[in-house]
């Protein structure tokens, strides 16, 4: 035998527990809630599942008492995203993950791969200042990549016409939102560039929704507007909305009409020089932050690795676990208690005089019918509670909601419609209401952009 260290079981999953925590520290993840459990001590345990694999979780109460769900506690069966921190528990050598924060699937899921596609162009280099190009100080001639017909468009051509009338407008028009948007705005980038015909270009459109800005969240576009030869001035929503094209820009405007006074400034060039100045400070200072963020977080994951928390989380686990396992043994220990009476009338029977017999006989009698009288207790005890469960049950069911004079619009696959764009022209749909379902056919759609 070599003179390697031999390691024990404990040593073992101590080792794989450092190097789960230290190496893939916090992951985003989004599945299906299974086999959930609120113990006693206000913990949860749950397992995340797909349609391939799972994985057990564990989240403590100072996390859970955070969550915020739709449908308040989680259940099994729904959808959730959640952060959460790669770990091993010890006792067992069980995989598990300890959940910091979750929330329903669906707009998070956006968020989510935001910061993600954010994250990852930020590491390549494509928001770094010293990529950006200097906005010309004299402009004559102007590019616009958004809709022709947007209210972007107007408030732009409006602005320029009350500061500045000279500058000539040239219009890449591009889809700004929907499926297509993201090839129309890089194609038009990519026009503009081979034309050359302009100073500048505006990229962007009026304000919406997180899903009406995403093309502007688009790799695609991102790169696109990263690879341009002119100068670009991102005026993406409204002051408030933050898209990747904002950080990719050579300038970020608040707002279309924002981009369209920077453009037409008649301050000095000393002001246009410190405005210029600022943002590139601005974006210094933030890549610093970030740097010293993620030494933070570096140097906290090292510090939780020997805070006693840890210790107690694992403890706290434990006594769950062993609370659980108490519970089932006891309700299998009054199972196996339930046929002794019979058991020990049988022998009974057969070793004891007749006397003897009749006398415990009475005696078993007695105890009987005591325990029919504490099993029709408690069986009083359980349907009174199972009325009150399902009277709890009426006060949220869909159905009583339908009887208030609300309805549920399912497609020939029995899937709840909940947005116009699942419906097209000539499906045929169903529209159940509180004494029944009406059977309809789509003949025109109202789409609200």
């Amino acid at each position: 035998m070599s003179q390697q260290h031999i390691l024990k079981v404990s040593e073992l999953t101590k080792k794989v527990r450092f190097i789960l925590e230290s190496e893939l520290n916090t992951v985003w993840l989004t599945g299906e809630i299974s086999n959930f459990i609120a113990a006693s001590s206000g913990h949860w345990y749950l397992s995340l599942k797909d349609s391939k694999s799972q994985v057990k979780c564990a989240m403590f109460k100072g996390s859970n008492s955070r969550v915020r769900l739709n449908t308040g506690k989680p259940s099994n069966g729904q959808q959730v995203l959640v952060r959460a921190k790669v770990s091993l528990y010890e006792p067992r050598g069980d995989f598990q993950l300890i959940i910091e924060h979750m929330e329903d699937a669906g707009a998070g899921l956006l968020r989510q791969q935001f910061e993600q596609l954010k994250n990852q162009l930020n590491a390549q280099g494509l928001f770094d200042a010293f990529h950006k190009k200097t906005i010309p100080e004299h402009i004559t001639t102007l590019g616009l990549v958004t809709s022709p017909t947007g209210a972007a468009v107007k408030d732009i051509i409006s602005v320029l016409k009350r500061r500045n009338p000279t500058i000539n407008i040239i219009i890449y028009p591009a889809l700004v939102q929907g499926e297509y948007a993201q090839g129309d705005i890089c194609h038009a980038i990519a026009m503009a560039n081979m034309r050359n015909e302009c100073d500048v270009l505006i990229v962007g459109r009026g304000g919406g929704s997180l899903e009406d800005l995403w093309p502007f969240n688009e790799e695609s576009v991102v790169r696109s507007i990263y690879n341009s030869k002119l100068p670009i001035i991102s005026a993406v929503g409204h002051e408030i909305d933050t898209t990747l094209s904002d950080y990719v820009a050579d300038l970020r405007a608040p707002t279309p009409s924002a981009a369209a006074e920077l453009v037409s400034s008649d301050n000095s060039a000393q002001l246009n020089n410190i405005s210029l100045l600022k943002q590139r400070l601005i974006r210094v200072h933030q890549a610093q932050l970030t740097k010293r963020y993620d030494r933070s977080n570096y140097l906290q994951h090292r510090l939780n690795q020997v805070h006693p928390e840890q210790q107690l989380q694992l403890q706290q686990q434990k006594a769950d676990e062993l609370a659980i396992r108490l519970k089932q043994v006891i309700k299998r220990t009054l199972l196996e208690n339930k046929h002794k009476p019979t058991q020990l009338q049988q022998r009974l029977l057969q070793s004891s005089p007749l006397k003897t017999i009749e006398r415990h006989q009475d005696i078993i009698q007695q105890s009987t019918q005591r325990l029919i009288h504490s099993q029709q207790l408690h069986l009083q005890h359980k349907s009174e509670t199972f009325v009150h469960l399902i009277e709890q049950l009426q006060l949220v069911s869909p159905l009583a909601t339908i009887a208030r004079g609300y309805s549920v619009t399912r497609d020939n696959k029995n899937s709840v419609v909940s947005r116009v764009t699942q419906v097209t022209v000539g499906d045929e749909l169903s529209i159940q209401l509180s004494d029944g379902v009406i059977a309809v056919k789509a003949t025109r759609l109202n789409i609200k952009e």
